[in-house]
């Protein structure tokens, strides 16, 4: 442990105060890339691009790829056999997420004079609302590794045209054909929407949007997944194999050498 971190230790100590344990490399025994366990399922990792709510690639995401611990990634190919009974597969936009992409968040959710995203994913939400309404949080279960965002795409798949940077933005949760062309089922609103009508269970979400989120908490609880109920994309293993520790290890197969 560098000199620095014991005497910040000892004083926390000496005051009470619980200091964090600091980020963690890979254990590459027990991270695993999701297309090396479940090649079936797509991959569209937002983070990785400059289609997300900041606007540009964030950090820590070398790779536009998905990696999981090995048990999440195991329990998403079980939910994936499901859906595909059901003439569906699973997307994901999120998995693993470094602890130093969780900091570019906080800072640019700090910068309040940047909402060049707004108009698509947080339209009716105050920039400095972020933290407090709890859309924006300096830790994330997603650095631990076994939690993911994901969706359900129809079989066969219809073709997704990229994201064009500077591109007029439409509101995530306006009309499934009037949002960005996502390939996925109506959900009610497009992925990282940060706004009500995101909760799982929000009342105004009816009709085939309310069944195609069922359908894919369905599978996903069969699975051994608990969805946040604030976020219909997002599901965390139950019993997940480092429940404590956030890892900063970059997104990247070379992690997992």
């Amino acid at each position: 442990m560098p000199i620095f971190r014991v005497f910040a230790v000892a004083l926390a100590a000496l005051a009470g105060v619980a200091v964090p344990a600091p980020a963690q490399a890979a254990p590459a025994a027990e991270f695993v890339a999701l297309s090396d366990v479940a090649p079936s399922i797509l991959q569209d990792i937002r983070y990785a691009t400059r289609h997300n709510f900041v606007g540009q690639r964030i950090d820590g995401y070398l790779e536009p790829t998905c990696i999981l611990t090995r048990q999440a990634a195991d329990g998403l190919r079980r939910a994936q056999a499901q859906v595909l009974r059901q003439g569906y597969t699973l997307k994901v936009y999120d998995c693993y997420r470094p602890q130093r992409a969780v900091d570019h968040f906080v800072r640019w959710a700090k910068d309040l004079a940047d909402e060049k995203m707004k108009a698509e994913f947080y339209p009716n939400v105050e920039k400095d609302r972020l933290f407090e309404e709890g859309y924006i949080a300096e830790k994330s279960g997603h650095s631990r590794g076994s939690t993911m965002d994901l969706t359900l795409v129809k079989l066969p798949p219809r073709h997704q045209r990229p994201y064009r940077p500077g591109e007029p933005l439409k509101p995530c949760f306006a009309p499934q054909d009037q949002r960005f062309p996502d390939n996925m089922v109506d959900m009610g609103t497009g992925y990282d929407c940060f706004d009500p009508l995101a909760h799982t269970d929000n009342p105004a979400i009816t009709g085939a949007a309310r069944t195609n989120r069922d359908v894919l908490r369905n599978a996903m609880t069969a699975a051994g997944f608990r969805n946040l109920p604030e976020e219909w994309w997002h599901y965390t293993l139950n019993g997940e194999p480092f429940p404590d520790t956030y890892f900063d290890f970059p997104v990247s197969r070379c992690s997992l050498r």
